[in-house]
């Protein structure tokens, strides 16, 4: 509800240990991704992101909706997407421009992402953190993908 509904983390008021955090404080690139016909959180809301950050962002605008454009697998060949990235201190396009001016990709965002986390990273892999928080009350649920996907 307060990242959502009230919108903190945008306009400054989202605390954390007791401290306000700011978009605009994020010193780390951004990726990030809407889809076209979002219901939830239409793209040209999303891409406010490069009003609102003081850092290096790409945007993708995957095709599909809230839940289809998000989850298209990287085999899906019905699906496009389109991708650019802004750097700090750039102009700022409007989403009109952005539109007009990003050429439509075929394929899932997935591989794209892929790609930009790669350019990103120093290529050291390393295992994630352990699952569930047992000292801090959270119970280990199972590992992925849950034991849901084999109900009936």
């Amino acid at each position: 509800r307060r990242l959502f509904l009230r919108n903190e983390l945008a306009t400054g008021s989202y605390m954390v240990d007791g401290k306000p955090i700011a978009i605009q404080n994020i010193r780390v690139p951004i990726l990030a991704v809407g889809t076209e016909r979002d219901h939830v959180a239409p793209w040209r809301s999303v891409y406010k992101i490069h009003l609102l950050a003081d850092t290096d962002v790409s945007f993708i605008l995957a095709s599909g909706g809230h839940n289809v454009g998000i989850v298209s697998p990287p085999a899906n060949k019905k699906a496009h997407h389109r991708y650019r990235d802004q750097p700090v201190g750039a102009d700022v396009l409007s989403p009109e421009e952005w539109m007009e001016t990003v050429a439509e990709r075929p394929g899932s965002w997935w591989p794209t992402f892929a790609g930009w986390l790669d350019t990103h990273s120093d290529g050291v892999r390393i295992a994630p953190p352990p699952m569930g928080a047992p000292e801090k009350g959270v119970p280990l649920l199972g590992d992925a993908p849950g034991l849901y996907v084999h109900e009936h």
